[in-house]
């Protein structure tokens, strides 16, 4: 007898379950910096400097809404616009040192409650999470598997 297929729908459903409890968990109420500030944040730390649009693009948010969380960062003093090289009418984002300090300070706290919160699970389960990471990251990032080629 073999095993049916797993219910995707089911997975899908009880993964954004979990990762919206997770994550609602793992918001630190003291904190200054809202999950989306320091996503944008992140992402120009990573990948800038960016036009806005690219900002925008990366973190899957409209233009006004990328506009309005720019312009608070600019204000925070954690990023700062430049020219862009390539079209003097558009300008590029990068952050700053202080910028960069509130990201890593945001993540270690993040960091420390997420441990805080799997601290106590047997290690079978930390291993299964641990195998699920890479999946869960390429989900993520909205990385699609490779089609194999049909000749």
């Amino acid at each position: 007898m073999t095993t049916p297929p797993p219910d995707r729908a089911e997975i899908a459903a009880r993964l954004a379950a979990a990762v919206g409890r997770i994550n609602r968990r793992a918001r630190s109420d003291s904190a200054s910096l809202g999950y989306g500030i320091v996503s944008a944040l992140a992402t120009i730390q990573r990948h800038g400097p960016l036009r806005p649009g690219d900002v925008s693009r990366l973190e899957v948010v409209t233009k006004p809404t990328m506009t309005r969380i720019l312009t608070e960062l600019e204000q925070r003093g954690f990023i700062e616009r430049e020219a862009d090289p390539r079209d003097g009418r558009a300008f590029m984002v990068t952050a700053t040192p202080a910028g960069i300090d509130a990201v890593e300070q945001a993540r270690s706290a993040r960091t420390g409650i997420v441990a805080e919160l799997i601290a106590e699970l047997p290690g079978p389960d930390v291993d299964a999470i641990a195998a699920a990471l890479d999946a869960l990251e390429r989900v993520a990032q909205g990385d699609r598997p490779q089609e194999p080629h049909t000749f």
